[in-house]
């Protein structure tokens, strides 16, 4: 690690600053960041749809891919790890790198760590350190900035949230306002009463739209807290603020010693200072050194002015809490006599509020007789009157009448549509059971009795029982009757689909 090539300035941050800065960082690698993760990811999130798809399980394909995300988090923290000291690695390098590198840790990212709110703080001290003894390694770099990052997970969490209703909300901005309840009904069944498939891949595809989006900040933002902490710890920031001084410096103590080592030259035998003396006066060292010439009194002053930088003396404050003691409070502060007067004043409001509540407590008792009983008859609920109550058997506690289809007709002509409609489900779903085998549970629900409708032979008798549900889940919840034609010939298909006397 080759902290003299670093690409962003190193000193110490606070917790949501260096969080700012592993944003910063995937913002600007955004080419070299979504498009290996979108190459990696969208095969996996297709083929878990698939097989969803296959085994009536497609609701179980976005819980998985969520399962995997500490898997998929190792392309941003590669693609960081790397271009934060200046090598950006290409698309190719990044998705070999994913064969191999950081394999070691997944099993524990995918088990008992992988509800874990610290995962993006801990996952590049495994992935980029490794070796053993990380626990103590993770306490040690997880310090003061764990709870940040526990609020990342959070606020990530709720960013992908608003995303996936955020979207769902655009869907009635290009809905005519005139057709808006009939969408808003056929909506709530879609996705709330009989979800078909095509609404499930939906949701699918924006959660993973949303994590596509959120997922690389995320990851970021942990690797700029940790960035930061290896800052805090390792004092990276005063071993660069030395290098530059070395580099800085250099020269010019280069020439200090050069002119350090003529002045105390070996002087002179005599013969030499003779011809000297017959000589012109030899150059002095400023002359002879010209610009290169330094004084020592201004190079003691630049080293004095480099031990003063704030780099090289770094100053924390920290704030703790301590125990408060009361009498040394008392003996250090005593009490005046405008505190006297305000813990006087204090304590009469005290024994006014109390006197208060003395007062309504008695008030309360001494009115009980009248507010009593009005208080026992809004509280208890009225009751019914026992003549009032239908002892009618339902049509769930008979047997199916011989002939279904007139037992539905005389219901509907009598003004029981809801009753007719319940008949005739009921005689749908018993004409269904009888064909295929099916086991259902009671109090099955509609749609699995339409899952279990698929192993009907025909497509005509699917489509029936089909049409029968649909219309007693639009009369039983949604209040929509139909008008008499579609009735007559919803009962008409159903009789001669399930062989019921006409």
């Amino acid at each position: 690690m080759r902290i003299d090539r670093i690409t962003v300035e190193l000193r110490p941050r606070s917790s949501w600053e260096a969080a700012e800065l592993g944003i910063a960082l995937v913002r600007h690698h955004p080419r070299a960041i979504w498009k290996p993760w979108l190459i990696a990811t969208l095969p996996v999130f297709v083929l878990l749809n698939a097989i969803g798809w296959w085994l009536e399980l497609l609701p179980w394909a976005a819980l998985v891919f969520w399962w995997l995300k500490p898997v998929f988090d190792r392309i941003p923290l590669f693609v960081l790890s790397r271009a934060v000291f200046g090598q950006v690695p290409t698309v190719r390098e990044t998705l070999d790198a994913q064969r191999t590198w950081g394999w070691r840790w997944m099993l524990h990212y995918l088990t008992w760590r992988r509800l874990g709110p610290y995962r993006s703080l801990y996952l590049p001290v495994d992935l980029l350190e490794g070796g053993e003894g990380k626990h103590a390694r993770r306490n040690v770099i997880g310090g003061s900035a764990r709870g940040v990052a526990a609020w990342l997970t959070i606020v990530f969490v709720h960013f992908e949230t608003a995303l996936i209703f955020g979207a769902m909300a655009l869907v009635p901005l290009f809905i005519p306002f005139e057709q808006m309840r009939e969408s808003f009904d056929a909506m709530r069944e879609s996705f709330f009463v009989a979800q078909p498939a095509w609404t499930q891949v939906a949701t699918n595809l924006l959660y993973y739209a949303a994590a596509t989006a959120m997922e690389p900040f995320y990851v970021g933002a942990g690797f700029g807290l940790y960035l930061n902490r290896r800052t805090q710890l390792e004092a990276w920031d005063v071993e660069l603020a030395f290098r530059r001084l070395r580099a800085r410096i250099g020269g010019a103590l280069m020439v200090a010693c050069l002119a350090i080592g003529v002045a105390f030259a070996p002087a002179r035998d005599a013969r030499a200072a003779e011809e000297t003396a017959q000589s012109p006066p030899a150059p002095t060292m400023r002359e002879a050194l010209g610009p290169r010439f330094v004084d020592d009194k201004a190079f003691a002053d630049s080293v004095a002015k480099v031990k003063q930088d704030p780099l090289l003396n770094p100053t924390e404050k920290r704030t703790t809490w301590v125990p408060r003691d009361k009498q040394e409070l008392k003996k250090k502060d005593p009490s005046s006599l405008a505190l006297k007067i305000a813990e006087w004043i204090g304590n009469l409001l005290e024994a006014g509020l109390w006197l208060v509540l003395g007062a309504l407590v008695v008030a309360l008792v001494v009115t009980a007789k009248r507010w009593w009983p009005w208080l026992r008859g809004v509280a208890t609920p009225a009751r019914a009157d026992p003549s009032a109550i239908s002892l009618a058997p339902t049509e769930h506690d008979t047997e199916l009448p011989a002939d279904i289809a007139a037992s539905v007709r005389r219901l509907w002509a009598e003004g029981l549509s809801r009753r007719a409609l319940a008949l005739l489900y009921r005689a749908s779903v018993e004409s269904m059971v009888a064909r295929t085998g099916a086991f259902l549970v009671p109090g099955a629900t509609e749609a699995e009795c339409l899952r279990a409708s698929r192993a009907l032979g025909a497509a005509e008798d699917r489509d029936a029982f089909a049409r029968v549900v649909r219309t007693w889940q639009y009369a039983a919840y949604a209040d929509r009757l139909p008008d008499g034609d579609a009735f007559e010939a919803l009962v008409s298909n159903a009789a001669a689909r399930f062989g019921w006397a006409a």
